[in-house]
């Protein structure tokens, strides 16, 4: 269980990394203009943080809305499952009781 649970950080670490990098490059390409100076100017700061503010705070609304979903869509795919079960042992029940005669022996 311990390394299913590290598989699970590591999991989230790299989606985390790749919103993060694709914001990184998603502000950068649409506020930074002028690659000549080595500091930002203010219109680039201002710009690249209120790209990275409305991004965060999608993702932070984004991710309101799937924690408030995922308990029904686990409820809804546990019935899923359990329906599909019931059917699979229905059909083999039924397999069962249908299966033909057996021929006599020669």
């Amino acid at each position: 269980m311990e390394q299913s649970g590290e598989q699970q950080q590591l999991r989230s670490l790299r989606d985390f990394l790749l919103v993060y990098n694709r914001m990184t490059e998603l502000c950068f390409r649409r506020c930074v203009s002028n690659l000549n100076y080595r500091v930002l100017t203010k219109h680039e700061e201002m710009c690249l943080d209120s790209c990275a503010g409305k991004l965060v705070h999608s993702n932070h609304r984004l991710m309101s809305a799937y924690v408030a979903l995922m308990p029904s869509i686990v409820q809804r795919r546990a019935s899923d499952y359990e329906a599909s079960a019931a059917q699979t042992s229905a059909n083999s029940a039924k397999e069962v009781s249908v299966a033909p005669p057996a021929l006599p022996a020669s």
